[in-house]
């Protein structure tokens, strides 16, 4: 990461130099992977609306709601297996897409500024993939993971943090979901600082965890909310999930 990156969503469009505003498209297709999405008041508003229809309906188990942009997106042609972040053995590419890359970090800190508003059947994330240009570049970084039946009270929130490996024999499974004291609901700065060797997460500048290996490629960021309608039984149906982010920061390293 040569020099500081900044998006503060200014103006009343998201930048399409920059951003994607679909989730895993080519596992779906641009169409059926569209987020529900503004930019107002210099934010970027993520909501998903009870008429939002499922995402991979036919394939993905449990059903799967979400509204999400990405930095960057890559596969194969139609009908190869070839693309991000496939998310069950043998899936076929629906829609091919074109390598794209809008803002791919490789080492630095990671940091946005965001809120959220979750019911128990909704989830809200912020992580970087790798490029998976080659398959073993398919690490992630998640630099937060928060589901809405993990927050106790409004105050306690267990907030999951890590890496995982996927497809890169390089890395292992080190991911947690600490409780922290913690009110999504307000504006907070999670960050990931991420070095050769190492990941530190933070909050609101404060070191939280640290992971001791780390991808060692270039990664896109992901931002997305999540509803799992098959929880309909623990939250309201009508209920809109909500990610807001202030802004995005990638610094590079010291």
């Amino acid at each position: 990461m040569a020099r500081v990156f900044l998006e503060d969503f200014e103006g009343a469009e998201l930048d399409r130099d920059v951003w994607l505003p679909h989730y895993l498209p080519q596992w779906s297709s641009r169409a059926e992977s569209a987020a529900t999405f503004a930019v107002e008041r210099s934010m970027l508003r993520l909501t998903i609306p009870p008429d939002q229809g499922l995402w991979c309906a036919a394939e993905h188990r449990p059903p799967l709601r979400v509204s999400g942009i990405q930095s960057g997106v890559f596969s194969g042609p139609a009908g190869g297996a070839v693309g991000q972040q496939p998310f069950m053995e043998g899936l076929l590419v629906r829609e091919e897409q074109p390598a794209w890359w809008g803002w791919t970090p490789h080492f630095g800190r990671i940091e946005v500024r965001a809120r959220m508003e979750l019911s128990a059947r909704s989830m809200a994330s912020v992580w970087l993939i790798g490029l998976e240009d080659v398959p073993e570049r398919s690490g992630e970084i998640c630099v937060f993971e928060v589901f809405g039946d993990a927050i106790e009270d409004g105050a306690v929130v267990a907030v999951g943090q890590g890496v995982h490996p996927f497809r890169d024999p390089a890395l292992t499974e080190d991911f947690a979901a600490v409780p922290r004291a913690l009110d999504v609901g307000e504006l907070h700065v999670y960050s990931a600082d991420w070095r050769p060797g190492s990941v530190s997460f933070l909050i609101d500048g404060q070191p939280v965890r640290r992971v001791g290996q780390a991808p060692d490629y270039p990664m896109q960021l992901e931002i997305a909310v999540f509803d799992f309608p098959d929880r309909s039984a623990a939250a309201p149906g009508d209920h809109v999930p909500v990610l807001e982010v202030d802004w995005i920061r990638g610094s590079p390293l010291d």
